[in-house]
């Protein structure tokens, strides 16, 4: 080794949410190779896949300036990062690289491991598991109980669509998908009330996955879709042998607001070719009624339209107010 050869510096980090032993080859190579290898953290879980390689790591929590002097004669030192980093240690490194007065070492940070799209959920079922069994408001939910809220965060989601607002789009989608996970992680439990079958929310990815994977044939299968309407054509003919319906109303929530459970009828019965006359009687209920059909007829939601009639008649009540 050369004496005036500072050495060289990797921290190695990893991704808590990547299984621990699946490292980049880079990485194995570093490791291997290093001259020693400091780990600060004794339960670091990639400590029994490292030793089962025969990589030996010294349980080690040195100060940057012990780091430095450990590198000297060209000497090559392999920091296994903890989940969180090591702050103290970089910001030490950071000091004495800024000072002058010291010949750094190569300071190298090599990922190990990297997330694949999607891996924050990973964070979000283990985060929703500790609040489940630690909340003393979260613990006592049921599928019932949350129903409501289902329901309100939906709407919130349409309201920040309508606005064009991304940042609240991006903060009311997380609430939507929280109430999937939490549903889910009660349905976990398996309790008599909600059913004696339980299920996690991995059941009901591979569900969905299953169901999306069937339902377009023509991306996963040997089936072919030009137009939006053969995709459309593709999903009704799937769902028909998926549900065996005996009524092309099976299916339809009741309790959806009125406009849109007129306009989804609507849609079933003209996709179905079906001659439905539509009911008559007193009452501004039927009115509404033909006005929905004609909409969906028209290719307009008739629930967006009325909404976006609303707020022109809020804005209309604001400045009337003088709040415009």
């Amino acid at each position: 080794m050369n004496a005036e050869d500072p050495g060289r510096i990797v921290l190695l980090t990893a991704s808590h949410r990547v299984a621990p032993g699946l490292l980049s080859w880079p990485a194995w190579q570093a490791l291997h190779a290093a001259d020693r290898v400091l780990c600060a953290e004794p339960d670091h879980p990639q400590l029994p896949y490292l030793r089962e390689a025969g990589v030996t790591v010294e349980h080690s929590v040195s100060t940057a300036q012990e780091l430095v002097d450990g590198c000297a004669g060209g000497r090559t030192v392999v920091v296994l990062a903890g989940g969180e980093g090591d702050r103290p240690l970089t910001d030490g490194l950071a000091r004495l690289a800024g000072s002058g007065r010291v010949r750094m070492p190569d300071l190298e940070l090599l990922p190990g491991s990297y997330d694949l799209p999607g891996a924050r959920l990973l964070d979000l079922v283990q985060v929703m598991d500790r609040i489940r069994l630690e909340c003393p408001w979260t613990s006592q939910k049921t599928h019932k109980g949350l129903a409501k809220y289902a329901i309100e965060e939906a709407y919130e989601l349409v309201e920040a669509i309508e606005d064009g607002d991304r940042d609240e789009l991006r903060e009311e989608l997380g609430d939507v998908l929280l109430q999937v996970v939490f549903h889910a992680r009660i349905a976990e439990e398996g309790r008599p009330e909600d059913g004696a079958e339980p299920f996690s929310v991995d059941d009901v990815a591979a569900a969905l996955v299953e169901k999306l994977i069937h339902r377009h044939p023509h991306v996963f299968g040997d089936e072919s879709a030009e137009t939006p309407e053969d995709v459309h054509a593709h999903w009704l003919r799937t769902k028909a042998i998926e549900k065996q319906r005996d009524s092309v109303t099976d299916g339809v929530p009741l309790g959806q607001p009125g406009l849109a459970l007129a306009a989804k009828l609507a849609g079933r019965v003209r996709t179905a070719g079906l001659d439905v006359p539509l009911p008559t009687g007193d009452g501004i209920g039927y009115e509404l009624l033909a006005l929905a059909v004609r909409a969906e007829q028209d290719g307009i939601d008739p629930e967006a339209a009325l909404r976006a009639a609303g707020r022109a008649y809020r804005d209309a009540i604001r400045t009337a107010e003088g709040n415009a």
